[in-house]
């Protein structure tokens, strides 16, 4: 494979992950599109917020990994080579990022964690 086509790249995380890619994608747009309205609105980054998330996101990360797990025919035995562990260290980040993400967006829209504003004296 010569050139980089995004079908093929469709056509194989189709086939890997079965109906649950069109889930995972659904997902990821929809915290996307939360997320960037969300700090449209507030003009801010609340970092209570963002740090209850970032503990969620590790969570997160280990959850992207029980996935990867169930949906492929190989598990974390079967990892030989430099990429294979790569390759579970970026499911791992890119777990660990979204669901940091979703979080921070679901807890934004919900008003959780917004630091009050100082009185001014």
């Amino acid at each position: 494979m010569k050139e980089l086509d995004p079908l093929v790249l469709l056509a194989v995380f189709q086939e890997m992950l079965g109906p649950q890619l069109w889930l995972l994608i659904l997902l990821a747009v929809t915290g996307l599109a939360g997320f960037a309205a969300l700090v449209l609105r507030e003009r801010k980054i609340y970092s209570r917020r963002l740090v209850a998330a970032e503990l969620f996101g590790l969570l997160g990360g280990g959850v992207a990994l029980v996935m990867m797990a169930q949906f492929s025919v190989s598990g974390f035995s079967d990892a030989g080579g430099p990429i294979d562990w790569l390759l579970i260290g970026l499911v791992y980040g890119i777990g660990m990022i979204g669901s940091t993400i979703l979080v921070y967006a679901v807890m934004g829209w919900m008003g959780l964690m917004r630091t009050p504003a100082q009185p001014t004296s």
